[in-house]
């Protein structure tokens, strides 16, 4: 039996976030459908989670509403970058993939796409990743190239260290500064302190993400924070998102926001504590749940920096 056969463990329902009767098997071309999971299209989290610190950036920036052109370059950006980066992910991941019961039924462990196809693919979004990166000024086009560096060694590190999510925060807030650099044409304090609280952010809830894979990483060897820090993983979640909230807080202020932005910035503080108070971090399907739940942490930060500018 390979590894791509081993079946879910006895006594447990196997846990997936992959659903069998979602949108693309339901309206996608059956030649297509493959591409679209591999680019994780049918669960947008991660999209979110990439564009949230991009829109956080702009609209730092900006004095009043942030540009919707802009707004939408960056989701079209984001959409096409995590495909990318999923892509490589699971290239490089292939074997390992097919060994971990949320992952096996992906598209290349599973057989749908050959490593050659998913190549090809590759290419493909990031061809179009570029034309969206060229539509900005000269600086943010070799800031967004340089990004590169991080989307293609982060699957790796898995490997290497106990703190892949350490590497996944350098990667998925890039965009703290391509969104600054986008309005400004440079960089600024305001931004390398909301860069360096979208790391901690990342660390925060990536590290719950990790918890649904524990035993299987244990069993084939991958690191993580989850199996890093064990049973202390609340208390260190707490942590880093106090300095979140205190990152994020900062940058405001140094960018000049003022008492709306950390009146509503209370509401996002609330949905972080709630986030780590309810988590159940020996069940899957909790930490999918309170995972999935920053997209509303990022949505309340949007809000608090642009009410910080308008009211």
């Amino acid at each position: 039996m390979t590894s791509l056969e081993q079946p879910a463990r006895p006594g447990r329902q196997a846990h997936t976030d992959i659903r069998p009767d979602g949108w693309i098997d339901r309206f996608a071309p059956a030649s297509v459908r493959p591409y679209l999971k591999l680019a994780r299209l049918d669960r947008p989290i991660g999209t979110w989670l990439l564009l949230f610190p991009c829109w956080w950036s702009q609209a730092l920036a900006t004095q009043g509403w942030p540009d919707p052109w802009m707004m939408a370059l960056f989701g079209i950006g984001a959409v096409v970058m995590r495909g990318a980066g999923c892509t490589v992910n699971d290239i490089l991941d292939r074997d390992i993939d097919g060994m971990v019961e949320r992952t096996r039924s992906r598209p290349i462990p599973s057989g749908q796409v050959s490593v050659k196809q998913a190549l090809a693919f590759l290419v493909f979004q990031l061809l179009v990743g570029l034309l969206v990166l060229v539509q900005f000024n000269g600086f943010t086009i070799l800031l967004g190239a340089a990004s590169l560096a991080l989307v293609f060694t982060y699957p790796t590190m898995k490997r290497i260290t106990w703190w892949p999510q350490a590497f996944l925060g350098l990667t998925f807030n890039w965009g703290a500064l391509v969104g600054w650099s986008a309005v400004t044409g440079g960089l600024d304090l305001p931004a390398l302190v909301l860069y360096a609280a979208g790391i901690v952010w990342t660390l925060g809830y990536d590290t719950i993400y990790a918890h649904q894979d524990k035993e299987d990483d244990a069993r084939i060897g991958v690191k993580s924070t989850a199996l890093r820090l064990g049973e202390a993983s609340k208390i260190w979640i707490y942590g880093f998102y106090t300095l979140t909230y205190g990152g994020l807080l900062a940058a405001g202020l140094l960018a000049g926001l003022g008492f709306w932005f950390q009146m509503l910035m209370t509401a996002a503080l609330i949905q972080l504590a709630w986030q780590v108070g309810t988590w159940r971090p020996d069940d899957p399907a909790d930490c999918l749940v309170k995972f999935k739940s920053n997209r509303w942490f990022g949505w309340l930060v949007l809000g608090a920096i642009v009410a910080g500018h308008v009211l």
